[in-house]
């Protein structure tokens, strides 16, 4: 079976974050890139229904993969992902929500406190 490449940019990314990880001694964000760099036939796909049935609200998550927009969610989160559906990005937006990219997310919160990974 033939692999693809990970984009250079998604390279950058996951080198970046890692790197910096490192200099902030962030376990989290050294977590976060190590499950970014996965195939993506093993990256994360989180569902709505996911999000709100274990996330409490006002809570801070990172989903180093897709998010997809199967189920309803009522709980104003702030989420990280590496991407969104169109439907589930409405979804949380819709909710109060926030929706970020996860190198957002690590310039904003660089040592990764009080964020959650979830996938």
């Amino acid at each position: 079976m033939k692999t693809r490449e990970k984009s250079e940019v998604t390279k950058g990314m996951i080198e970046d974050i890692r790197t910096k990880s490192f200099e902030n001694k962030s376990k989290f964000w050294g977590a976060v890139a190590e499950n970014l760099n996965r195939s993506r036939r093993k990256r994360f796909e989180v569902n709505l229904n996911r999000l709100e049935k274990h996330a409490k609200a006002n809570e801070t998550i990172v989903v180093p993969g897709v998010v997809l927009g199967a189920g309803e969610i009522k709980k104003r989160l702030t989420i990280a992902a590496f991407r969104f559906s169109g439907k589930s990005k409405e979804k949380i937006e819709k909710s109060g929500g926030k929706c970020l990219s996860i190198e957002e997310m690590f310039e904003r919160n660089p040592k990764g406190k009080g964020i959650r990974i979830m996938g």
